[in-house]
């Protein structure tokens, strides 16, 4: 009988209490407080996202710092800019 509902014997349950167990769902996961991360801090992040995209910035070859175009040195800029805000934003929103 087992054989034609597709049930290998060493996989059905024994018992009804073993029944009783595989058909309730598992006990919730106690609930952690919902994270909100809608801190005025977070808006500091759109500075390097959108001063690299201006590029009136840096589209000029002088002024020449070490001998680099202007082009070269903004762009490690924007890369220091970016950090120094991420920085900020981490340090301001940590619990």
């Amino acid at each position: 009988m087992d054989r034609a509902r597709g049930l290998r014997p060493h996989l059905r349950p024994e018992t009804s209490e073993e029944v009783r167990l595989m058909a309730e769902t598992e006990s919730p996961v106690p609930s952690t407080p919902a994270r909100s991360d809608r801190s005025p801090w977070n808006w500091l992040l759109v500075i390097p996202i959108v001063v690299p995209l201006l590029t009136p910035l840096f589209n000029h070859d002088s002024p020449r710092l070490w001998g680099f175009p202007a082009f070269y040195w903004l762009q490690f800029l924007f890369i220091l800019v970016g950090v120094a805000t991420t920085s900020v934003v981490y340090r301001m929103t940590r619990r």
